[in-house]
Order: structure tokens, then sequence, then C-alpha cells
């Protein structure tokens, strides 16, 4: 059986010689894999960039067989980055994690226009916060809602507002932004809060209960905005 449809590379690695395997997030059809033959040619391999939306012939011949996919590109969004590295790396962590939380064929719109947001986002002057409340959203389509303004407490300290959750073991700062997202003025060291809150609430809740790690690729990420 063959479809059609449209979707943003997720990732890819090479299948053999001259073919690699291939994730995308599709308009119609949620998360596919498949093999692309000659997707290590000349020809093709310079646009298989992760993040790059295509046009997609999926042939489809059985349950037991992976799909063969014809790609044809629509929008290189990612070689619009090649020049920044921390936006690049934001690429290749936003589409991993979406590889990871989103199940094989099963369609969600919200998803996919969630990926074109992201790519929009980029060009903000304040895409760091964007992404991070993106990631949030992100959780929420997937069914983890970590609705902070229904958990956090604050206080006041020098005149400002302070939220935070607090375990009987332990009290944690949460960022403004993230409970208000109209705050304006996010400074590096509140994005590293909010990123490192977010990945904690993804180990514990996701990753590590299904025997998995935080992908690499959000951790160098993560490193890349340290240093």
């Amino acid at each position: 059986m063959i479809k059609i449809d449209e979707g943003f590379l997720l990732s890819k690695f090479k299948y053999n010689e001259n073919s690699i395997i291939a994730d995308f997030y599709t308009k119609n059809n949620g998360k596919i894999s498949g093999i692309i033959f000659g997707g290590t040619s000349k020809k093709i391999k310079g646009y298989l960039q992760v993040g790059n939306f295509f046009h997609l012939n999926i042939n489809s011949k059985n349950e037991t067989k992976a799909s063969s996919i014809k790609v044809e590109i629509i929008k290189p969004y990612t070689p619009l980055f090649f020049n920044n590295q921390k936006k690049l790396h934001c690429i290749i962590s936003a589409m991993t994690l979406t590889k990871y939380l989103t199940s094989e064929n099963e369609d969600n719109k919200n998803i996919f226009d969630l990926l074109e947001i992201f790519f929009l986002q980029l060009n903000k002057e304040d895409w760091l916060k964007s992404y991070i409340i993106w990631e949030l959203t992100l959780l929420k389509y997937i069914g983890y809602d970590l609705n902070l303004k229904n958990i956090v407490q604050k206080e006041f300290v020098n005149n400002k507002t302070v939220y935070y959750v607090k375990s009987s073991t332990q009290k944690k700062i949460v960022p403004n932004f993230l409970v208000n997202q109209e705050v304006d003025t996010v400074d590096l060291i509140d994005i590293l809060k909010g990123i490192t809150l977010v990945s904690n609430y993804m180990e514990k809740n996701i990753f590590l209960p299904n025997n998995m790690k935080i992908p690499t690729q959000r951790s160098e990420f993560i490193n890349l905005l340290q240093n």
C-alpha cells in the first residue's frame, strides 16, 4: 500500500552501504519509520538533515517488512541555522524528543503543528524561553501535563515573587516564566533552571519507568548552553 504524506525528519542512521533508516513525524500518519534506498548518495544525503521537511511517498508492503520511503525536500529548515550551534543542537534535541516520546503510526495533529511552530520560534529573540515552553506543550500532548500553576507555592524575597515546589525532602525554585509566560526578561540562569526542571520531570515520570535514559542529544544541548 502506498501512502502520500508530508513530514519532519526526526532521525536517520545508516542501514547499508547505499541506504538509511529514517524516522519522520508526518501530518497524517504520526511517527513512521522506513528505509530510504539510495539515501547515502550525494544527490539525496545533502538535504537529509534532521529537522528538514519532506514530501513522502511511503510504500508499506506488509506489517512484517519495513516500509520504503521516497523523499522530496519541501522546506530545508535546518541549513538556515548552520551558523548557530546552539540552535542546531536545539533542533536535534527537539526532533529526538519527538521521536522518543511519540508512538509509531499514531497521528496527532497537535504534535505535527507543534513541530511547525518550533521552527517559527527559533527566529524569535527569546527562542530559548519559547523552546522550554514548547517542551512542556509536547509533554501535555502526550498525556504528561506539568501544570506548574496548580502546584507551585510562592513567597516574596527582596520585593520579588519567587515560585517553588516543595517535597518532604527538598524545595526547588521554579523560574517565573514557567508559571507566568508573559514574563519578558529571562536570563540564562533561569533558562538553565527551567530546562533542568523539565529534564528531571521527564526522567522521573517517563524515561526511568520505561528503562530509558534522557537522550544524549538533549544533554549535549544543555551542556552547550552551560559553556
